[in-house]
């Protein structure tokens, strides 16, 4: 073999030069856009071609919403409420009738309080009003008449909400009847009521905003994690490994595609929260976006190191559940107040972010830009994008260990 030959053998013109494995990870800075972008191409065409991400990002939120916003409620109205009247009178059936005018009950007229105490206990009705036989009489005296109410007291809260119900129904018959008898209702207190920010007192404007931070919860971890864990069973995570992607590269691929994605299901939640259960949006919609993109960092965040530690569809969607859905579901203030809360628990909804996305939600969509609510969490929030997307970036490594 000529001089020649040895010279082009070894890595002339005509023959490439080997690269080692760690040649690949230092190629030129100027193919790192070809790289990513084809990433991104890959990952939205797997997107596309993977109904399982679209119905995470936008079936089920529209599922959840519709149960929820339909299903659920706090409110508590057409109470059955059995009234027994032991002498029938004027004043009696105009009592009544004042139960038969109001929303939130559905008297049911029954002729002695032990039949009345039978249905309780057989659960077709979830209270008592006894009128005895002298309340004509005692109507008519200064002290006025006793009325008796029993509530059933096993749902506690629903107990509070209906004896909060008949005494306002009892007090607005007392004044139509003091003004038709032409005497003044004696009060040493006039009570005027004014409620703020949710003037109907409607359960479904408050739990709507903040099911919307659930469900994004649901989809931005569920969807990093499921499909990290489905490439690594598929194998397709091993043969991006081989490749000269590096880490950061592979991570921007997937949070481009699933914040995308992401995105696209939280402005079908606040639209179907709008238009649909009209729910009024009373803050800024870009503020809106802009503390939904910084949650939507935190949830994939999150699902990104989830997938770190687990490779296996199922382990990741089960962790993805119990670590991030349900604290969401408890413990955020989405449906039980933090602040009645036990002081320990109190401490342990500081570390969730869903916490402070449904604080900006409920206040952007019932009260308005309120800064002090708003600025706070927003930077608690960006505070825990960043931290959990260095830990996954610190966690994930090229490497099949």
């Amino acid at each position: 073999m000529t001089d020649a030959h040895e010279h082009r053998f070894a890595g002339g013109e005509g023959y490439p030069r080997q690269r080692s494995a760690g040649a690949w990870n230092k190629a030129p800075r100027g193919g790192a856009t070809m790289r990513l972008r084809g990433l991104l191409r890959k990952e939205f065409l797997q997107i596309v071609r993977d109904p399982s991400s679209l119905a995470i990002a936008f079936l089920l939120p529209v599922v959840l919403l519709v149960l929820f916003g339909y299903g659920v409620s706090l409110d508590v109205q057409e109470v059955p409420v059995a009234v027994v009247i032991e002498q029938p009178g004027r004043e009696a059936a105009s009592f009544a009738s004042a139960f038969r005018g109001s929303r939130y009950f559905r008297p049911v007229e029954m002729r002695t309080l032990r039949q009345a105490e039978r249905a309780l206990r057989e659960g077709a009705v979830d209270g008592i009003v006894h009128l005895r036989s002298d309340f004509a009489r005692q109507a008519a005296l200064p002290a006025g008449a006793p009325v008796q109410v029993i509530v059933n007291g096993v749902d506690a809260n629903k107990a509070r909400l209906v004896l909060g119900y008949v005494e306002g129904t009892w007090s607005g018959w007392l004044r139509q009847w003091a003004a038709a008898r032409g005497q003044p209702l004696p009060a040493p207190v006039a009570l005027e009521q004014r409620v703020w920010f949710n003037a109907d007192v409607r359960s479904r404007n408050f739990l709507v905003p903040g099911l919307i931070a659930v469900i994004m919860t649901l989809t931005g971890a569920m969807l990093t994690a499921m499909v990290m864990a489905r490439e690594w069973e598929r194998g397709t995570m091993e043969a991006l490994l081989v490749t000269p992607v590096r880490v950061r590269e592979l991570l921007a691929g997937k949070i481009v595609a699933y914040f995308t994605l992401g995105m696209g299901g939280m402005a079908l939640s606040v639209a179907m929260a709008v238009w649909l259960f009209e729910v009024p949006l009373r803050g800024s919609l870009w503020l809106v976006a802009v503390a939904g993109s910084l949650f939507m960092l935190t949830a994939l965040g999150m699902g990104l190191l989830i997938s770190a530690v687990a490779r296996n569809q199922f382990l990741a969607g089960q962790i993805a559940v119990v670590t991030t859905f349900l604290p969401a579901f408890l413990l955020s203030g989405f449906v039980f107040d933090v602040a009645s809360m036990p002081a320990a628990v109190r401490v342990l909804t500081r570390v969730l972010p869903a916490r402070y996305f449904v604080a900006i939600l409920q206040t952007e969509f019932l009260a308005g830009d309120v800064w002090a609510v708003t600025a706070p969490s927003a930077a608690v929030l960006a505070l825990m994008a960043a931290a959990l997307l260095a830990l996954t970036r610190r966690k994930t490594r090229k490497s099949l260990e």
